[in-house]
């Protein structure tokens, strides 16, 4: 992106970071956010990539006032666990790239994945519960009925 100019002055922009504040719930948050941001006037410019950051905060912050958990503790149980991602989408939940997809903040899980987390974090063990079970074959004379 060439450097913008300021939609309210005309001056140019430079590249910065600033202290921007969530608020969710009664609870904030306050973090440097990447920019284009101007001198002489509160105006600024953002890209994808500066909104991801954003957005991460956002789903940590509602994470943090609903009670889930947040990415830095997924992925410790995951981890606890000895699962991949796509292993723990599947066996806890969401799909196969849904614990990327909550590790790196950008999906707030559910309060069903958070509760099954919380479970397993208390007792691995009980991952063996979701595990696939072998599927048992039907005698050819049970079929007929």
């Amino acid at each position: 992106m060439p450097d913008p100019v300021c939609p309210a002055t005309g001056a140019p922009m430079h590249r910065d970071t600033r202290p921007m504040t969530l608020t969710f719930q009664g609870q904030s948050v306050t973090f440097a956010m990447p920019g284009w941001y101007c001198d002489r006037s509160e105006e600024s410019v953002h890209t994808g990539a500066d909104m991801r950051v954003s957005d991460r905060m956002l789903v940590r912050l509602k994470a943090r006032a609903e009670g889930l958990p947040e990415p830095d503790e997924i992925r410790r149980i995951r981890k606890k666990l000895g699962l991949t991602q796509g292993e723990a989408g599947q066996l806890i939940g969401g799909g196969p790239r849904a614990f990327q997809k909550y590790e790196a903040g950008d999906l707030l899980p559910s309060r069903a994945i958070g509760s099954a987390l919380a479970l397993l974090d208390h007792d691995p063990n009980a991952l063996r519960v979701l595990k696939p079970r072998p599927v048992r074959q039907q005698s050819p004379h049970a079929a007929r009925g």
